[in-house]
């Protein structure tokens, strides 16, 4: 739990760190998209965003080696409460009542959910399942290039739900990985699930948010790294909850998952403040 809520901290913290670099960048010269990415590379704050984002991962693996799959993307999923409160802190980002009652739903679902489950399930994979995972790895990249013809919102939402499924894959394969020898790595699908899922996941996450809703891409991304992932750990690894409280464990499942969605602006950390605009005196 503590390596679940460890990696959502890193994930959402990464992501202020990253913007508030990338604000700086701009702010120091001109050119297009890889002259900035350039000068905030050379800044600490962008550094230290790719260092929590590795830790976080460490601490993701860590997580689905030891817990339900179910817990650990819903607490993937509150990493956008992590980046809200941070916005607000270091980007001054102002967060209306419902944000702030989001942030706290939040909470509220993951402390449920930290009540009411089990450990992870002992029900190893199977070789149809490996086979599976990979399957929908290449899915997801068949969705990319369906998803970037869309227009709007459409294209946005179906390329943001691709991307969650990549990393919904990663989420599983990295249970079905029993074994690190290198023999054993290179004989198992789901080692090559992983690669191909999380890269997809991410080209697709980025291609979303260049070209679309923030709001719209991360929806469709906490809906799939968070839905899927979870049923395949109760159906086919053995997730269980503690005994008598599954009813819980679902309640703290939706109430999380719906208040990210309520914080799926955050998916990029705003560049300025949100403020009204003042109405015309006729």
């Amino acid at each position: 739990m503590v390596c679940a809520l460890g990696a959502a901290v890193c994930y959402g913290t990464a992501t202020v760190l990253q913007a508030l670099a990338a604000r700086a960048a701009v702010r120091t010269g001109g050119g297009g998209d890889v002259a900035v990415l350039l000068r905030a590379l050379r800044q600490w704050r962008y550094l230290a965003g790719l260092a929590l984002d590795g830790v976080g991962f460490l601490l993701q693996v860590a997580a689905l080696r030891s817990v339900p799959i179910y817990l650990v993307g819903a607490a993937l999923a509150s990493s956008l409460a992590v980046t809200a409160v941070a916005s607000a802190r270091l980007l001054r980002v102002r967060l209306s009542r419902l944000e702030w009652s989001a942030v706290a739903v939040v909470c509220a679902g993951m402390a449920m959910l930290g009540l009411a489950s089990g450990t992870e399930g002992d029900t190893g994979g199977t070789a149809a399942l490996r086979w599976s995972v990979l399957g929908v790895a290449l899915v997801v990249l068949g969705l990319g290039a369906v998803g970037g013809r869309l227009a709007g919102r459409s294209r946005a939402l179906v390329l943001g739900l691709g991307a969650g499924l990549g990393f919904g894959v990663v989420e599983v394969s990295v249970r079905l990985i029993d074994s690190l020898a290198l023999s054993d790595l290179v004989a198992n699908p789901a080692s090559y699930a992983l690669l191909v899922g999380g890269a997809a996941a991410f080209l697709l996450l980025t291609t979303a948010l260049q070209r679309g809703s923030v709001t719209s891409a991360t929806a469709g991304m906490v809906i799939g790294e968070t839905v899927g992932p979870a049923a395949v750990g109760v159906l086919w690894l053995g997730d269980r909850t503690r005994e008598g409280l599954a009813w819980l464990a679902v309640l703290g499942f939706v109430v999380a998952v719906a208040g990210a969605l309520m914080l799926a602006r955050f998916g990029e950390a705003p560049e300025t403040e949100t403020r009204p605009v003042a109405e015309p005196v006729p």
